[in-house]
C-alpha cells in the first residue's frame, strides 16, 4: 500500500472538497482498508462519462487497496432525488428500477474490478424498516434543517410545492452510510447536503462519522452545461466506438484538459508533460486523439479504438463523406436553415444560420453560404454540418 502522502495526493486529484481532511488522514494512517461508498440511483438505463467521474475515483480507492461499496439506490429511486430540482420528480416503477439497476452492474465493471467490488442495494435494509422505524429516522432532523438545502429553500420561498416524501431522500441516503458503516462517501458537489447527512446520522447512531469527498460536475460537449442525456451533450459509455471518438474530438482544446483531469487514468505528471508539449507547438488534436483512444479502450477494447481512429482519419481528416448516415425526406422546399433543423443537423433555425455563417455547412462537400436560400426539390443530396453531422436529404 502506498504511503499516506501518496494516497492523499491521488485521492485529492480532481476533487472539489474533502470534509474533514484531518479525519481522512487519521483513517489512512490506521493502515486499515477503508469502506468507500458511492450511491447511484438507477433512474436511466445508460451511464455517461459524467457518471464515471465518481466511478473513476472509486477505482483509484480500489487500486489503493480500499473496499468499494457500489450502492444502487433502488429504494431511493422510488422517492426520486430532489437535488437541483425545481419540482417534485415522479418516482420510477419497481420494474423500471430493476431493469436499470441490472444495466448499471454491467456498465460499472468496465472500470471497477468485479472481484473487489461489493454491489449493494439500499432496499436490503430500507425495505425491512417498519413505519415506526421510518418515523424514528425522520425524528432525527427538523424541517428547518431540511430547508437549509438550497433547492428546498428556493422552492419553499417561491411557493413551489415540496412533497413530504422528498424530505426522506437525504435521510435515507444518510442512513445508507449508517447501515454500511462507511468510512468515506463520494458524491457530486450537488450532493454535499446529503453526504453530510450521512455524517450526522452516523454520529446519532453512535458510529464514527464518515469523511465526505465531493467531485466536480463534468461539463458536457458544449463546455457549458453539465453532461446530460436530455441536453444531448453527453458521451455514453455504451456509445459505439466511432461515435465516441467523434464526440471526444469535437470538444474544445480547453475542455480537453478538464476531461483529462477527471476521466483519464494518465498520471498528473504525464498530463503536465502533454500540456508542455502543446505549449511548445504540439497539435492539441494529437492529445485529443490519445484521450479518445484511452476511453474507447476502457469501454470497448484496443482493436475497437484503433478501428475508430482509422475511421476518423478516413472520414474527417481527409474530408471523406461516410457511407452510412440518416436519410430524411421533407415535403416542400424551404430555406437552408430550416432544412438543417428539419434534418436534425442543428438544434434550431438560428443555430442553422450561425453554422452557415461560420462556413460549417456543405452539400456534397461544397460549402453553402446563404442560410436563407430556398432548397429543393432534390433527391438524396448529402448535407453536412461541421465535421461529424451528415444526413442524406430528399426534398419533394
Amino acid at each position: 500500500m502506498k504511503s499516506v502522502e501518496e494516497q492523499l495526493a491521488l485521492i485529492k486529484r480532481g476533487a472539489e472538497e474533502i470534509l474533514v481532511e484531518k479525519e481522512l488522514i487519521e483513517k489512512l494512517e490506521s493502515g486499515k482498508p477503508l469502506r468507500v461508498k458511492a450511491g447511484f440511483d438507477p433512474t436511466a438505463p445508460d451511464l455517461h462519462l459524467g457518471h464515471t467521474v465518481l466511478i473513476n475515483k472509486l477505482k483509484q480507492f480500489q487500486d489503493l487497496g480500499h473496499e468499494i461499496l457500489f450502492l444502487i439506490g433502488d429504494f431511493t429511486a422510488m422517492i426520486g432525488d430532489p437535488t437541483g430540482k425545481s419540482a417534485t420528480r415522479p418516482p420510477l416503477s419497481p420494474e423500471e428500477i430493476a431493469k436499470n439497476a441490472e444495466t448499471y452492474k454491467e456498465q460499472v465493471f468496465k472500470i471497477l474490478d468485479p472481484e473487489k467490488t461489493q454491489v449493494v442495494f439500499n432496499s436490503e435494509w430500507m425495505g425491512k424498516m417498519s413505519a415506526a422505524d421510518m418515523i424514528r429516522l425522520a425524528s432525527t432532523q427538523t424541517v428547518a434543517r431540511m430547508l437549509e438545502r438550497n433547492d428546498f429553500s428556493d422552492r419553499y420561498q417561491s411557493g413551489t410545492p415540496i412533497a413530504i416524501h422528498e424530505f426522506l431522500y437525504p435521510l435515507v441516503q444518510g442512513y445508507d452510510s449508517v447501515a454500511l458503516e462507511a468510512d468515506i462517501e463520494l458524491g457530486g458537489t450537488d450532493q454535499k447536503f446529503n453526504l453530510l447527512m450521512g455524517r450526522t446520522l452516523q454520529q446519532h447512531y453512535g458510529k464514527p462519522p464518515q469523511c465526505t469527498l465531493t467531485m466536480p460536475i463534468l461539463e458536457g460537449l458544449d463546455g457549458v452545461q453539465k453532461m446530460s442525456k436530455s441536453l444531448g451533450n453527453y458521451i455514453g459509455i455504451q456509445d459505439a466506438p466511432n461515435e465516441m471518438f467523434g464526440k471526444v474530438m469535437s470538444i474544445s482544446d480547453e475542455l480537453m484538459w478538464r476531461y483529462y483531469e477527471l476521466l483519464s487514468f494518465e498520471s498528473l505528471e504525464s498530463i503536465e508533460a502533454m500540456k508542455q508539449a502543446v505549449t511548445e507547438g504540439e497539435n492539441p488534436r494529437n492529445i485529443k486523439i490519445k484521450l479518445a483512444m484511452e476511453l474507447i479502450e476502457r469501454f470497448h477494447n484496443q482493436e475497437a479504438a484503433e478501428a475508430a481512429l482509422k475511421d476518423f482519419e478516413t472520414r474527417f481528416s481527409k474530408n471523406a463523406i461516410p457511407d452510412e448516415m440518416p436519410e430524411v425526406t421533407l415535403e416542400a422546399p424551404m430555406p437552408l436553415a430550416n432544412v438543417l433543423k428539419a434534418a436534425g443537423l442543428v438544434n434550431s433555425t438560428s443555430d442553422g444560420h450561425r453554422m452557415v455563417k461560420q462556413n460549417a455547412v456543405k452539400m456534397n462537400g461544397k460549402p453553402l453560404t446563404d442560410s436563407r436560400a430556398v432548397m429543393g426539390p432534390f433527391e438524396k443530396e448529402v448535407l453536412q454540418v461541421g465535421k461529424r453531422k451528415f444526413a442524406r436529404v430528399t426534398i419533394k
